[in-house]
């Protein structure tokens, strides 16, 4: 791996642990966080319709706009419980992108914008 991806994936390291942190000072309930952790990788159920519009299923749910505008909107509102969804969404969305997962090409799940993921990755570039 180039150090140019580790530098990356750190960053998204960090951006898990800035989410986790600020998740536990809103108060809410661990087993949430639990619980919710994995959902947005619900949407690769997508993939059973095929792969354009599995990448379109599991990209809506694994970029920050919707979870950062979430945040924004439940801080601003005192809304608690929208702060503490968009931490979770957040965290999931950055271990992803900590562990090399990218947002996914119409090509194939393993097709993404960081490159090919599985056996043999180096034999694909986007």
């Amino acid at each position: 791996m180039k150090l140019f991806d580790r530098i990356i994936r750190l960053e998204w390291a960090l951006v898990t642990v800035a989410a986790v942190v600020f998740y536990g000072s809103t108060g809410a309930s661990w087993w949430l966080f639990g619980l919710l952790i994995l959902a947005p990788d619900l949407s690769m159920l997508g993939y059973l319709r095929g792969p354009r519009v599995g990448a379109i299923a599991y990209n809506a749910l694994h970029i920050l706009i919707v979870p950062v505008l979430l945040l924004l909107a439940g801080h601003l509102s005192g809304h608690g419980g929208a702060v503490a969804v968009a931490l979770i969404w957040i965290a999931h969305i950055a271990i992803d992108r900590a562990l090399g997962y990218g947002l996914k090409l119409s090509s194939g799940f393993q097709d993404t914008h960081l490159g090919r993921i599985g056996r043999n990755p180096e034999t694909f570039s986007p």
